[in-house]
């Protein structure tokens, strides 16, 4: 199976990548400048390139607050590309893997959220991202797209790099405490991915098209996971710190984050047999792997 990935060095595609060395699936990750998501053309002269069998989308516009004064590159990234980008995988007769997140709920729910509850973004980033999903399933029966919250990894940035980071020079470190999710390591995310890819290559059903949520197993808050993130580092000899549990009202963001980003993946399970790890071991790993190799932002 051959498999083109749109993205390169986000969180997502680095996984990918590295996942798919151990893997059967050939795996091309190609991001900016050589292929653009919002290039049609860069992204069909891709396809005649590398002839896939799937198509995975691990680029999106992601700066949650940022979306909020940069409306336009939002919704030309997550919209209106997306969109594209499902035309051109329907006239090509190829699947398409897309990403979404738990910014398309409103958080207000008192438990997980599954794909049939209703949607209410409250941030321009989770309002594109919706959009993104609808123009696929508008225009490609053959798609899997996968919601998914708080992805961290060994790549780029992300809330375990930079607690590790904040704890070299700080004492105590205030994390909010009243917002509730479920830690998603990234080579996770990438190893389901995978064998989702090779379970539909393998016999591609109607039944297997759709919305799926992914995370990883367990709910956790923020001030949890920082205080998980400290105890695992300070058991190898890393950077710790104590953790001053506070609420959002004394972190205030531009956007409202969600008080509940929790996703059942019951659906995931029963269709493909899958449930990624619980998140504390993926953490530990991730702190180990941090410890021992250093940052790989690059």
């Amino acid at each position: 199976m051959r498999i083109l990935c749109i993205g390169r060095e986000g969180q997502v595609a680095r996984a990918l990548v590295e996942r798919a060395q151990t893997r059967s699936a050939q795996l091309t990750a190609i991001g900016r400048p050589q292929l653009d998501l919002i290039d049609g053309r860069s992204i069909q002269d891709h396809i005649d390139r590398v002839k896939p069998d799937l198509i995975i989308n691990a680029a999106a516009y992601t700066a949650v607050d940022a979306a909020e004064t940069d409306m336009e590159t939002a919704k030309a990234v997550n919209e209106t590309a997306v969109g594209g980008l499902a035309d051109i995988a329907a006239r090509n007769g190829l699947p398409l893997v897309h990403y979404s997140t738990d910014y398309v709920f409103d958080g207000t729910s008192l438990a997980p959220y599954g794909e049939t509850d209703a949607v209410c973004p409250r941030s321009i980033y989770g309002q594109t991202k919706l959009a993104g999903e609808q123009a696929i399933a508008a225009r490609l029966n053959a798609h899997l797209i996968f919601r998914t919250a708080w992805v961290y990894s060994p790549f780029g940035s992300n809330f375990v790099k930079t607690m590790l980071r904040v704890a070299q020079t700080r004492e105590t470190v205030s994390v909010v405490d009243d917002q509730i999710g479920n830690p998603t390591n990234a080579l996770d995310l990438a190893e389901a991915t995978l064998e989702i890819c090779e379970q539909v290559y393998a016999g591609p059903s109607q039944q297997l098209w759709g919305l799926y949520h992914m995370t990883g197993s367990g709910a956790v808050t923020w001030a949890e996971f920082a205080s998980a993130i400290f105890a695992e580092s300070a058991k190898h000899g890393g950077p710790s710190a104590q953790v001053l549990p506070i609420p959002s009202t004394d972190y205030p963001t531009p956007i409202e984050r969600p008080k509940n980003s929790q996703l059942s993946t019951e659906k995931l399970t029963s269709t493909f047999g899958i449930t990624l790890p619980e998140w504390q071991k993926s953490v530990a790993r991730t702190v180990q792997r941090l410890l021992t190799e250093g940052d790989t932002s690059q």
